[in-house]
């Protein structure tokens, strides 16, 4: 087979349709495209990461679906090594896609396709859910809640038991010993307070960071650019471009583009809004975009956010003074962040 990776980054149908996806799932969308001649396959069964949508395009793909084998593979973490048709049990489908015809496997269900002698195969595979699971976002929080807790909770800062060694471990799991049931109590009674220093809603932040990362820049309708600005022309003087002024005053009608295109992380080095409209349509090829924000423009972002789908005017801002609204609108809307009811140009 052909792999074509990313065709979003080439396609802006792909693109428009993944942007869709991934605004609708919370979760990154990626996409893949396999041409395979007649007669042939691939790919030897496997299961996968993710959540897989085949869309077949052109000619027709034989697959058979094998539900996950034992419950360790239910949802996994991580794809499979590839499997022989002797590990393999009866598939649960086999069918013939032909153009037009969607097939959806969950993550943890083996798969594998092959043409037909007499037809060749376009397919794309959408996918998403990769890592995006309550385990995921335990890594994440666990770790954080336990620092918290070291930090502020003398208990755990107290010393172990002595002669623990000699009690605890593999070799003594058999032996009935009240040492034994006093430190698993207390280790219980600890993992049990984490809960109280877990910082679920920073976690939280952090997950939707890196999603901001993974996303897809979003797809612009004529409106939508003529009231941004990507609706600006380019000027030039003196052999090369020049920035245009950007005039929004206190009566400007103002909007976000998008309400998921924006994220507010309270990090160590400060406030911090993460955006996507600045990404690339290849995966990760530009570093995580973000605005470090005066923690005094905290309330306007979360109006803007809760004012969304509403357009609202520049003075209604919660800023301390009228320049410190006009500068923030400015700010947001040069990042594509911020659309204006009306155009500020004439195209």
């Amino acid at each position: 087979s052909l792999r074509l990776l990313s065709p979003q980054a080439f396609s802006p149908t792909v693109w428009h349709f993944l942007s869709i996806l991934q605004e609708h799932f919370g979760s990154m969308a990626g996409a893949n495209t396999y041409l395979t001649p007649p007669g042939t396959q691939g790919f030897a069964p496997h299961y996968d990461d993710i959540e897989a949508f085949v869309l077949q395009l052109e000619g027709k793909k034989h697959w058979r679906v094998y539900s996950p084998r034992t419950d360790t593979e239910v949802l996994p973490q991580f794809s499979s090594p590839n499997f022989t048709q002797a590990e393999l049990g009866e598939p649960v489908l086999e069918t013939v896609l032909e153009a037009g015809d969607l097939l959806y496997f969950p993550r943890g269900f083996i798969h594998q396709g092959d043409c037909l002698p007499d037809a060749h195969s376009l397919h794309i595979t959408v996918s998403s859910y990769q890592r995006n699971s309550w385990g995921d976002l335990l890594e994440k929080l666990l770790p954080a809640a336990l620092q918290m807790a070291v930090e502020e909770d003398v208990e755990y800062r107290q010393g172990l038991p002595m002669g623990y060694l000699g009690y605890m471990g593999v070799a003594n799991s058999d032996a009935v010993d009240a040492r034994r049931t006093a430190f698993m109590e207390k280790v219980q009674s600890l993992i049990k307070k984490l809960v109280d220093y877990a910082p679920i809603d920073a976690a939280v932040d952090q997950r939707a960071k890196s999603f901001l990362h993974d996303c897809l820049p979003p797809v612009l309708t004529q409106n939508e650019k003529s009231q941004s600005v990507y609706g600006f022309p380019a000027r030039w003087q003196d052999g090369g471009p020049c920035d245009v002024d950007i005039l929004i005053t206190k009566d400007t009608e103002v909007r976000l583009l998008r309400h998921g295109i924006v994220r507010l992380c309270n990090e160590e080095a400060g406030v911090m809004l993460y955006y996507t409209t600045e990404n690339s349509r290849v995966y990760h090829k530009e570093e995580p975009k973000f605005l470090e924000i005066d923690p005094e423009y905290t309330d306007s972002i979360e109006f803007l956010l809760s004012s969304y789908p509403n357009h609202v005017s520049v003075d209604t801002l919660p800023c301390e003074t009228l320049e410190d609204k006009i500068s923030l609108a400015t700010l947001l809307f040069e990042k594509g962040i911020l659309t204006t009811k009306k155009p500020l140009v004439q195209m």
